[in-house]
């Protein structure tokens, strides 16, 4: 056994970053993952640099540990042949809106009819309940309705969007988690059952752990947003010769903090005594610890916050990264051989079990269509009728 997931058979008709990356996150588990594409492919193929037509890297880095198998369903026979995967499958996993779904007969109603037992999972951009059920809808416009790109407004007077895909890789890493919730569940009680993860709707949940503040009590008027997260004084503060990340939190925290300045009495003062205290205050806590931190080193403010046991870190950039002494330690970053596309930098998966570890390379991003006659002669189908099915393999 390997994985918390072997054993499971996942057909993935997803595209993009939200659903490839769910699926990943799932092959990464040990589940069994075959990724559906049209004979036009997922358009991440052709995005970042690549070796070779259609595995450029933004495709590499979400569709490991997945087989590939390329269908038209516009044919019949294709379409049947998705059907036969979806009745041997545990799950099935799909990023179109209702509306599509339902065009292509792949609506809940119809795969469970084929499927009881299935888990049916989907993500789209708003609420299948509502009226915009089936508007289009990609990570920057959610960040727009969501109120993330009006967070940067704090800070640079105009929203902006964050610099990545934060949208939809936090509703990837949701989806897997439901799937995972759902699997749990059909274990127990060998039920199947819908699952549907909306961008909207899981982005602003996101967003006001922290920030529905006030309205928490019933009391939006009397202000939203954390003052701690949306002060502009809240940054990588500069030292003598870089910046520095520092968090404290506890009381304790910043009584240590203080101590490690050089200022323990800041400790006794009333503005900064509790946290409720330094959070109306935060701004000008933030403004004295940036003045004092402009007189020693980073690498100096390290070795003495490290002393008084005061969460720090340093700035990197995205080269940084990839030399990072600790990251380089744990084995995070693996290089790995891809039969077709050569070296490649791939990443470890980040969670741990101590019995049923994840595998990061168990099987290579696939070439488009390359299992597409392994995946369709374990249906039982005849070299024959493979070639039918899909008659201009790669």
């Amino acid at each position: 056994m390997s994985g918390p997931l072997s054993g499971v058979f996942v057909v993935d008709l997803t595209i993009a970053v939200l659903g490839p990356l769910a699926t990943q996150i799932l092959g990464d588990m040990g589940a069994d993952v075959v990724k559906v594409e049209s004979p036009a492919g997922d358009p991440t193929r052709g995005l970042g640099p690549c070796r070779n037509p259609g595995m450029g890297a933004y495709f590499l880095n979400v569709n490991r540990n997945k087989r590939g198998i390329v269908l038209d369903l516009k044919q019949e026979s294709a379409r049947a042949a998705l059907l036969r995967l979806i009745e041997k499958a545990d799950v099935f996993v799909h990023n179109m809106r209702p509306a599509a779904a339902e065009r292509l007969r792949l609506d809940y109603r119809q795969v469970a009819a084929r499927n009881p037992k299935i888990v049916y999972a989907s993500a789209s951009g708003f609420a299948k309940e509502g009226r915009w059920r089936d508007r289009p809808s990609f990570d920057d416009v959610i960040q727009g309705e969501s109120g993330f790109a009006a967070l940067n407004t704090f800070l640079t007077g105009a929203p902006s969007y964050f610099p990545m895909a934060v949208c939809d890789k936090l509703c990837a890493h949701l989806l897997a988690q439901a799937i995972g919730f759902a699997l749990f569940h059909k274990a127990r009680f060998g039920e199947g059952q819908e699952v549907h993860v909306p961008m909207l709707e899981s982005a602003v949940a996101f967003n006001l752990v922290e920030h529905l503040w006030w309205g928490t009590l019933g009391e939006p008027e009397k202000g939203l947003g954390y003052p701690r997260i949306l002060t502009k004084e809240r940054r990588p503060f500069p030292t003598r010769d870089g910046h520095i990340c520092i968090l404290a939190t506890t009381d304790r925290q910043w009584t240590n903090f203080f101590a490690a300045l050089g200022c323990p009495e800041l400790a006794e003062e009333e503005r900064f005594s509790t946290i409720a205290r330094r959070t109306e205050n935060i701004e000008a806590l933030y403004r004295i610890v940036g003045e004092r931190l402009l007189e020693r080193s980073t690498a100096e403010w390290r070795e003495r916050l490290d002393r008084f046991d005061v969460p720090n870190g340093v700035v990197n950039d995205l080269p940084a990264l990839l030399d990072d002494p600790f990251l380089n330690e744990a084995g995070f970053f693996e290089k790995v051989e891809h039969p077709s596309e050569g070296r490649m930098l791939t990443m470890a998966v980040p969670t741990s079990f101590s019995r049923t570890p994840g595998e990061s390379f168990r099987l290579p991003p696939p070439r488009f269509g390359e299992h597409t006659a392994e995946i369709l002669s374990e249906l039982g189908y005849s070299a024959t009728e493979i070639a039918a099915i899909s008659p201009a393999l790669p």
